[in-house]
């Protein structure tokens, strides 16, 4: 039988239709980059924050302002830059000269959807504020800790290519991101639909007037929810454990995944699943997801990074080294 026809179990069909509708919204405004979409929307039905690295001018900020822009809920914007203070995104004690108490004043990072630009401009004391944040969804200040609403996503975006006055991330952050997800160049023909759409669009910078909000925050909490149900078999679970373990082991990596990547792998794998109407993980859904799960948790040997080897190169190489169950 063909997986395509395959009615599941459980019905996945208003999240179909909500993962449809927004990207038939996102494609009003950006051109191709369906894989960046498709992860944006993978990285949010599994509760995951998303780190996305591109050259200037690839739609990096915009696409993630657009999936912000589908969605009914509360998005917040954070500009990194090297004299930004932690409590400048989590917020601060200011007292109250009325009630004569210190009051906890909310910083930005109190949203559903949090857009953090460039975050790799902001020193390590500010991004190590986020490790609670992004990992618990909740923040201490004062001995008392404060839960975020759910949903809560984290979208990064950093430049590979401008280094100067830039942080690099702690492993354990970039450990926190699901996804780190490389944007290339267009294509000729994509470039070419670029400039038509914006053509098109006549200039419009209001994105309110050409993306509708077509799911709500509480729909996003039914379909992560539905996405915990799609079934995993056991011999694909020994599959995934058995490549990040691999990551481990090979030569030419100074620096394996750890089990958070294995979960990881199971989770978007399911997301992947629900979103193409399937109740059940395959060895496609999985293979398709590891580069993006792991190409930022694992480091190459300095020889390695002198050969000009690539962390994709060692991931791919692993996928075939591992058997795929059948």
């Amino acid at each position: 039988m063909d997986i395509n026809t395959f009615q599941p179990r459980t019905d996945f069909t208003t999240l179909h239709e909500g993962v449809e509708a927004i990207r038939t919204q996102i494609g009003k405004v950006i051109v191709g980059q369906h894989q960046m979409v498709d992860l944006l929307i993978a990285g949010l039905l599994t509760q995951g924050h998303v780190l996305i690295e591109g050259v200037p001018g690839v739609a990096k900020t915009l696409t993630a302002k657009l999936l912000a822009q589908c969605v009914d809920a509360d998005f917040s914007r954070i500009q990194f830059t090297p004299d930004l203070m932690p409590a400048d995104v989590l917020g601060t004690s200011v007292f109250n000269p009325q009630t004569r108490e210190f009051e906890y004043k909310k910083g930005p990072v109190f949203s559903n959807l949090v857009l953090i630009d460039e975050i790799n401009r902001a020193p390590a004391k500010t991004q190590s504020a986020l490790f609670e944040v992004m990992e618990e969804r909740q923040i201490t200040n004062d001995g008392t800790t404060y839960t975020l609403n759910r949903p809560f996503m984290v979208i990064a975006t950093q430049n590979p290519i401008e280094q100067e006055g830039t942080y690099r991330l702690p492993e354990a952050q970039l450990d926190r991101f699901l996804f780190k997800l490389e944007v290339k160049y267009p294509d000729l023909q994509e470039e070419v639909a670029v400039l038509q759409s914006v053509q098109r669009l006549n200039g419009a910078t209001d994105l309110s007037k050409v993306i509708s909000k077509v799911v709500t925050a509480t729909q996003v909490i039914e379909f992560q929810n539905l996405v915990r149900q799609v079934r995993i078999e056991e011999k694909l679970l020994h599959y995934i454990a058995a490549v990040v373990h691999e990551t481990r082991m090979n030569a030419s990596l100074y620096l394996g995944a750890s089990p958070r990547a294995s979960i990881a792998v199971m989770n978007c794998a399911k997301a992947m699943a629900a979103m193409r109407n399937r109740d059940f993980v395959i060895p496609d859904d999985i293979v398709e997801m590891m580069p993006h799960v792991l190409r930022h948790r694992i480091m190459l040997t300095p020889e390695k990074e002198m050969e000009g080897i690539r962390t994709d190169d060692v991931i791919a190489q692993i996928l075939k080294m591992v058997e795929v169950p059948r």
